[in-house]
């Protein structure tokens, strides 16, 4: 300071970050992978929407435009940033759309090999220094992470159903997956809205683990006629404050998906895991829930009866 020059108060001003959000590349456009791609999307990130069949990703981009309209319509968000979002959505047809992503969300059927062969295709496109990142909600990081050959990038990001509306994602962190990589998985979940957790890498991480086995006693409990299915419901969400009763949550989520998960988890942990009778003759019946407009509940128009 000068002589006679009045003090002045030294104020720093906040860094603005001027990068680009990172390219999201979302692979499978069912029911988790639409509302993933719509999570990315909203909250800026250019997203790539990948599925095989152009009529598959056409109709989930329409879905998210309903679901947006719907938020619109109920004064949720303005009606921009719902052109925003689907303005942000790019459908693609072909895996080499990876290739500028520096994250890419596995979110198809829960089969290892699916899910290797995929990665294996995807590998040979995207930059090395993309985030591999499956939504299994039981299956190994760790072993996918070798069976693909990159056990340090690969991490799970287990969204839940329906992703735009769940606060909750887990971070899955294999053996091998470095701590740069589960720290840009936070970085990428706090920014989208969600609230992380980081778990290790074991049968059924902490969520599915925990809420299969609510299900299958839920499912254990109707077979065997201790009450009826909204009523085994209801206990849960109106005594234990649970936002959906396991077994409406099982029509959400899909009884085929639970029923792969609780065969997964009986053979890593054990019995207790044991899928219910009625589950394995609902599958066998084809009634997987909201999906196929039936299973534990009538499904029309998207809402249980």
């Amino acid at each position: 300071m000068t002589d006679g020059a009045p003090a002045t108060k030294d104020i720093s001003l906040p860094t603005l970050d001027l990068r680009p959000r990172p390219i999201v590349a979302v692979l499978g456009s069912g029911t988790m992978g639409q509302g993933i791609a719509q999570v990315a999307a909203a909250a800026g990130h250019p997203t790539k929407l990948y599925d095989s069949s152009s009529q598959r990703a056409q109709a989930a981009l329409a879905a998210i435009a309903a679901q947006l309209e719907k938020l619109v319509a109920k004064g949720k968000i303005a009606s921009d940033a719902s052109a925003g979002t689907i303005a942000r959505i790019e459908l693609v047809t072909t895996v080499t759309a990876a290739s500028h992503a520096d994250i890419i969300i596995e979110a198809v059927p829960e089969d290892m090999g699916l899910k290797v062969a995929l990665f294996t295709e995807v590998l040979a496109h995207a930059p090395a220094h993309a985030i591999l990142a499956s939504n299994t909600s039981s299956l190994s990081l760790t072993e996918l992470g070798a069976r693909i050959g990159a056990r340090d990038r690969t991490i799970g990001l287990h969204f839940f159903n329906p992703p735009p509306v769940m606060e909750l994602l887990e971070i899955v962190r294999g053996m091998e997956t470095s701590a740069a990589v589960v720290d840009k998985a936070q970085q990428f979940a706090i920014g989208i809205g969600k609230t992380p957790i980081v778990v290790r890498d074991t049968a059924g991480f902490a969520s599915s683990r925990l809420g299969v086995i609510l299900g299958a006693e839920a499912m254990r409990m109707l077979e065997t006629g201790v009450a009826s299915a909204r009523d085994i419901d209801r206990a849960m969400e109106l005594g234990y404050r649970h936002p959906m009763g396991p077994l409406k949550l099982t029509d959400l989520v899909g009884l085929d998906v639970r029923l792969s998960i609780l065969e997964h988890l009986q053979r890593e942990i054990g019995e207790q895991f044991r899928p219910p009778g009625i589950l394995r003759m609902m599958v066998r019946a084809g009634k997987l829930g909201k999906k196929t407009g039936e299973g534990f509940y009538v499904w029309k128009d998207g809402v249980a009866q």
